[in-house]
């Protein structure tokens, strides 16, 4: 066997024992690499299917007397909801889950689906700058919580630990029509996302 052969070889058994399951306590760590979908149980099943189809825009993809599911993307469903009309409703002293949160890619474009979605009649109930993000919150039908947001800055992980922060981790509340008119008439991100802007005067915590 020549030197490069054997070189070869080596090669390919290393990486076959790489490809092997590692020993208990040495493996190398896995999870999962996405968000696939959420399931509600639902009272008001197709009002509920309703809302969210405007909210995201999407569309159904398999429903019967039991089950929809919707998709907004290129997966095959990433909502899905069971129609139980009988079950007690969603109460909000109860531990749980207390909302879901999705993320848009710029403040433009979470400012362009408050557009949309108000003119819709969907209205969010809570709208707050938390220093790392700006954020919408919604209710659906069924009394679950939803936000939409757009990070702030370039690092807004950097906020977790800054002074402004622990002072207020909660956020100062803002008025989504002003933060609007201020993005049509041409301002920056880092306008939109600034701690404050279109404030309504009134901080969270």
């Amino acid at each position: 066997m020549s030197t490069t052969q054997a070189s070869q070889s080596a090669q390919a058994a290393q990486s076959a024992q790489s490809a092997q399951p590692q020993a208990s306590g040495t493996a190398e760590r896995v999870v999962p690499f996405k968000m696939a979908h959420l399931v509600y149980r639902c009272r008001q099943r197709d009002e509920t299917v309703a809302w969210y189809l405007q909210l995201f825009q999407a569309h159904v993809v398999f429903k019967d007397d039991v089950l929809t599911f919707i998709t907004y993307d290129d997966e095959h469903h990433r909502l899905a909801f069971f129609n139980m009309p009988d079950i007690p409703p969603k109460g909000e002293d109860i531990a749980g889950v207390h909302h879901v949160a999705y993320s848009f890619r710029t403040i433009g474009e979470l400012l362009q689906t408050y557009v949309r979605v108000k003119a819709a009649g969907i209205l969010p109930y809570w709208c707050i700058n938390h220093g790392p993000t700006t954020s919408l919150y919604f209710h659906d039908p069924e009394g679950n919580h939803i936000e939409f947001q757009a990070d702030n800055g370039d690092d807004p992980g950097a906020y977790f630990h800054s002074e402004d922060f622990a002072k207020n981790p909660i956020g100062v509340e803002f008025d989504p029509d002003q933060l609007v008119s201020m993005w049509q008439a041409g301002a920056t991100d880092a306008e939109l996302s600034k701690v404050g802007a279109a404030t309504t005067g009134k901080s969270s915590f």
